[in-house]
């Protein structure tokens, strides 16, 4: 099981860290995730799909905010990562997060697990 760290960036009110988890990346978002900071996350999700890693953890649990931009960067993460054989698994959110989800009716086309164990419990082997 490796939990090494891939990577993280960092703009203001966004961070944003990658480490891997067996075939799973796992990205977590921490601070505001909107139209000024959501390119931190687009980013890295696209380039973990592009390396190969297609089953994507989104663990939101430090996630305080999140706009219709974000939203964007998670539905396109999404499209990518199916398109590759994967998905995009969401963990954790914070209910202001999660209500915006339900809002939209976005929670009925990610997987959503309570917590990330749960999420990465659900994992296939690797």
């Amino acid at each position: 099981m490796d939990r090494g760290m891939v990577g993280s960036t960092n703009r203001g009110r966004l961070q944003v860290e990658v480490r891997h988890h067996g075939s799973s990346a796992v990205v977590t978002p921490a601070g505001e995730l909107d139209h000024h900071t959501a390119d931190l996350l687009r980013e890295p999700l696209e380039g973990c799909v592009d390396q190969g890693l297609s089953r994507l953890v989104v663990d939101c649990s430090r996630l305080e905010f999140c706009d219709s931009t974000g939203l964007n960067v998670l539905l396109g993460a999404r499209l990518k990562a199916e398109a590759a054989g994967g998905g995009v698994h969401l963990a954790g959110m914070l209910p202001v997060v999660a209500r915006v989800f339900e809002i939209t009716g976005a929670d009925a086309v990610f997987t959503v697990h309570g917590t990330l164990d749960e999420a990465l419990a659900d994992s296939p082997a690797d």
